[in-house]
């Protein structure tokens, strides 16, 4: 019986591989044939089940250490199959807000990556991909019209999105752990790009917080994912006085400075869209909607 788990190759895959394997019989250039493939070789070529794409990270793997997997630069991903959509359709998964982690770890088939490691905008860039792997490119979106108050409806190209630009040669690699003085208090802070863990942890303690507030729409994001991003204080990385800090002594205009300096210093994907209004000519420069149909498909059998 057939393995239920195996994918027939589609041709092109199966010709490459069959190229491979002649290539390695070959004469070099001194004229000594190479060594015939191994049964070894052999067993890894059936193992391959299911094609695959190299996804290019926006952080090049530069702020990861060099024994990582993502210091590459390159994660590669699987096509998406029917087995990944009853992962995007389980309701277990979906209510306890953990179904787009299982995608990820499904899709990502480079050995050794934990999703937990990723750094925030590589994330994105993967979620991007496996998305146009999945679905396509043209991803159609509904949003007001900034002019107008109307509802509107586009169509993206998310083939066309690319990386922000960013200076990697100002920063030492392998290591994610930058300097910045506040320009007013001119306090000292070390700062790290925030991991897919980081994020996980402030969206469980966001959700905790919300839920045992008396004031429901108050929030505490700002402050909250402050606290994670920032590593030390004049070099005391204590965290309590980290969280006080945070809480009592930073100034609101220290702290807009330091956030658009963090995110006009974080790799990522460009995750915005040329938006031009059909009545006003009106034109805007605006974030891409990712709504709940981005990963989820319309169709239900």
């Amino acid at each position: 019986m057939t393995d239920d788990k195996s994918v027939q190759l589609p041709p092109e895959v199966q010709e490459a591989l069959k190229n491979d394997a002649t290539k390695s019989s070959v004469s070099t250039s001194h004229g000594k044939a190479q060594e015939p493939i191994t049964s070894h070789q052999t067993d890894q070529v059936q193992k391959i089940q299911y094609p695959s794409e190299v996804v290019e990270l926006p952080s090049r793997g530069w702020f990861y250490e060099p024994s990582s997997p993502l210091a590459s630069g390159r994660v590669d991903i699987k096509y998406m199959t029917a087995r990944e959509e009853d992962i995007l359709t389980s309701q277990n998964l979906i209510k306890k807000g953990v179904v787009l982690d299982k995608l990820l770890e499904a899709l990502i088939v480079t050995p050794n990556v934990k999703l937990d490691d990723i750094l925030t905008g590589d994330k994105n860039a993967i979620f991007i991909a496996a998305r146009i792997l999945a679905y396509g490119k043209d991803y159609k979106i509904k949003f007001k019209d900034p002019s107008t108050g109307d509802d509107v409806e586009d169509t993206v190209d998310l083939t066309k999105l690319e990386n922000k630009e960013f200076d990697f040669d100002s920063h030492q690699r392998g290591q994610n752990l930058f300097e910045y003085e506040l320009p007013y208090s001119k306090r000292k802070i070390h700062w790290s790009m925030l991991t897919h863990s980081d994020e996980r942890t402030i969206d469980q303690e966001l959700k905790s917080m919300k839920k045992f507030s008396r004031d429901k729409n108050q929030s505490s994001e700002v402050t909250t994912r402050l606290k994670y991003v920032i590593k030390a204080l004049d070099g005391n990385e204590d965290k309590t006085a980290i969280k006080k800090f945070v809480d009592t002594e930073l100034l609101a205009r220290d702290s807009l400075s330091f956030r658009n300096y963090v995110k006009e210093n974080t790799p990522d994907i460009d995750l915005t869209f040329n938006f031009e209004s059909d009545e006003t000519g009106y034109t805007e420069r605006m974030n891409l909607p990712l709504g709940v149909d981005f990963f989820y498909p319309s169709a239900r059998v």
